[in-house]
């Protein structure tokens, strides 16, 4: 049985750039992905000073690790975003770019968009966090 996941934005609350406020699963497993970090396959940091880099790397790497439980974008039910930057115009390109990317529909879910003073690696700018309601 495939988890039935539901999507839902309340009439009462904002309306959101593509995302929804509340996500629900019914039933079936979870994974928890690791933040996915610009990290190439050899650990090197992709792109130290390419924000649009490092977003691409943290795609592919996402869709990689999505790929090996099965799962595809549709199935996250969750994301949080890190972006290390405190301008908004960076948060809403990064926002853009993911949204547009192979990954974008792992973004229609509940998300949240976070701008962070430092982040795990030296020169990294920006994480995703991802929980997937996994297909049987």
């Amino acid at each position: 049985m495939t988890a039935k996941i539901s999507r839902i934005n309340p009439e009462r609350l904002h309306q959101t750039p593509g995302y929804h406020h509340i996500t629900v699963v019914e039933a079936g497993r979870t994974a928890y992905l690791a933040g996915q970090c610009p990290l190439d396959q050899d650990g090197g940091l992709v792109g130290p000073d390419s924000l649009d880099a490092q977003l691409d790397q943290i795609v592919t790497n996402a869709l990689t690790a999505l790929a090996a439980v099965g799962a595809q974008p549709t199935h996250v039910v969750r994301s949080v975003i890190y972006v290390r930057s405190d301008d908004q115009s960076a948060l809403g390109a990064a926002w853009a770019r993911l949204t547009a990317s192979a990954l974008g529909p792992a973004f229609t879910s509940a998300s949240t968009l976070l701008g962070v003073a430092q982040l795990g690696f030296s020169g990294q700018l920006a994480e995703v966090d991802l929980t997937v309601a996994l297909p049987d």
